[in-house]
C-alpha cells in the first residue's frame, strides 16, 4: 500500500483519500519513435527497495479497454514529468515542467501490456538517449502513476507518468494523487448536481444547452431589473411584499386628479372644426372670385381709374369695393373714349394745369382718399 500513518500531515490525506489508492511502478523509457509500455500486463510489483508497500498490482486487457475509454473521452493529454513534480510542486513550490506528452487517442492494448505514444521535449528526448561513446542517459526509468483497487490490486486508470531514476515516491506523495483525484471527482459531480438544479428552476428541459442557461438566466436578469424599476417608482422598500406594491400602485393611482371633460363651449370635436375651415377655405374663395368679377368690371365701365386703384380696393376687402362701385361715376374716358368725345377742352378758367376732373374728384370721395394721394397715386391720370 501507499498509504502512510507516521505523521499526522499524511493521516489527515489518507482520511480523505478515494476508494482506489495510487501506485507508481518503474519502467524502461526509450526515445524511440515507437510506442512505449505504460503499464506492464498481467501482475506486477515495484523492484525490492524501489518503493515501499503497495503491489502487486494486475492489468489484464478487460482493465485496460477500460482505461482506454476512460481515456478518450478526456481533452487534454497526459502529461510526462520529471520526478513526479507534478505531485510535488504544491508542496515545495517548484514548477512542474513537461518532458512530454501522451495523447489518449494513441493508448493501445498489447499482450504485454498498455501501450502509448510519448511525444518527447527536445530537452527530455537528449536526457534519456545515451551519449555518442556510450554514457548513460540522464533518466532511465519512467513511472506511471495509477489509482487501483485496494483489494485486488486491479489498476483502474492511467492519471500521468514522471521521468525518474528512483520511480519510489513518498507515501504522502501517493496520497495526495489521490487526494487531489478524488478532489476533482467531487467537484465534477457537484458542478453537474448544480447544472440539473440550475435547469430545474430556470423551467428548462433537463437537456438545455448552454445557450439556453444563459438566455433564461439573462431573461430573469431583466425582469429583475424592471421590478426594481417598478419599487423604485413606487418607493417601495426591498422587503415589500407584491401585495402591498400593487396596493400602493393602486393608491397613487386614485390620488391622481380625474380627467375633466372637455367644455363644449369651448371646444368643438375634430370633424367639426376640419368642416368649418373648408368652408371658410371655400368662402374666401368664392370672395377673391366675386372680387376678380366686380374690379374687371369696374375697369371697363371706368368706375375704377386703372391697376394700382383696382389693387388697393382689393387689399379693402370685398364689402369696400361693392362700396366705391355703387359711388363712384362711370367715366366714360376710361371705357375707351374721352371726356370731350374728341374736341379740344375749353378752358373756363377755373381749373388749373395738374388739378383733378370731377369725374377724379368723384373717386376721390368715394374711396376717402385726397386728391393729392390721388394724383400720387395715378401720376398719369393728374397730368
Amino acid at each position: 500500500m501507499i498509504i502512510s500513518r507516521t505523521t499526522s500531515s499524511l493521516a489527515a490525506l489518507s482520511a480523505s483519500r478515494p476508494e482506489h489508492p495510487v501506485a507508481v511502478c518503474a519502467l524502461a523509457v526509450s526515445a524511440g519513435d515507437d510506442k512505449t509500455r505504460l503499464i506492464p500486463a498481467g501482475q506486477f510489483d515495484a523492484p525490492r527497495g524501489s518503493m515501499r508497500g503497495g503491489g502487486p498490482w494486475r492489468l489484464d486487457e478487460a482493465q485496460a479497454r477500460q482505461i482506454i475509454q476512460q481515456a478518450a473521452n478526456r481533452n487534454t493529454d497526459l502529461v510526462v514529468d520529471y520526478e513526479h513534480q507534478t505531485l510535488l510542486s504544491e508542496t515545495n513550490g517548484q514548477p512542474a515542467p513537461a518532458a512530454g506528452w501522451v495523447a489518449p487517442q494513441s493508448l493501445e492494448w498489447r499482450t504485454d501490456g498498455l501501450y502509448g505514444r510519448i511525444q518527447w521535449t527536445a530537452a527530455a528526448k537528449a536526457s534519456i538517449t545515451p551519449g555518442p561513446e556510450g554514457e548513460p542517459p540522464e533518466y532511465r526509468y519512467l513511472s506511471p502513476v495509477f489509482p487501483y483497487d485496494a483489494e485486488t490490486g486491479a489498476v483502474q486508470d492511467l492519471l500521468h507518468l514522471s521521468l525518474t531514476n528512483n520511480p519510489a515516491i513518498s507515501d504522502g506523495d501517493a496520497v495526495l494523487a489521490a487526494a487531489r483525484r478524488a478532489s476533482a471527482t467531487s467537484e465534477q459531480e457537484e458542478s453537474t448536481v448544480k447544472r440539473e438544479e440550475l435547469i430545474k428552476a430556470l423551467g428548462l428541459k433537463a437537456d438545455a444547452t448552454d445557450e439556453q442557461i444563459d438566455g433564461a438566466i439573462a431573461a430573469l436578469k431583466a425582469k429583475a431589473a424592471d421590478a426594481d424599476s417598478v419599487r423604485q417608482t413606487l418607493s417601495l422598500k426591498d422587503d415589500d411584499k407584491p401585495s402591498e406594491a400593487v396596493a400602493a400602485l393602486k393608491s397613487k393611482a386614485e390620488a391622481q386628479p380625474a380627467v375633466a371633460e372637455p367644455d363644449p363651449a369651448k371646444y368643438v370635436p375634430k370633424a367639426v372644426y376640419d368642416e368649418a375651415v373648408a368652408a371658410l377655405s371655400a368662402a374666401q374663395v368664392g370672395e377673391n372670385q366675386e372680387m376678380d368679377r366686380l374690379i374687371d368690371e369696374g375697369l371697363k365701365d371706368g368706375r375704377i381709374a386703372g391697376k394700382a386703384t383696382a389693387d388697393w380696393l382689393k387689399k379693402q376687402g370685398l364689402a369696400a369695393l361693392k362700396a366705391h362701385l355703387e359711388d363712384a361715376p362711370s367715366l366714360a374716358a376710361l371705357k375707351g373714349g374721352t371726356q370731350t368725345a374728341g374736341k379740344a377742352p375749353q378752358d373756363n378758367g377755373d381749373e388749373q394745369a395738374g388739378e383733378l376732373s370731377e369725374q377724379e374728384l368723384a373717386v376721390c370721395k368715394s374711396m376717402g382718399i385726397s386728391p393729392e394721394d390721388y394724383r400720387k397715386a395715378n401720376p398719369a391720370d393728374g397730368q
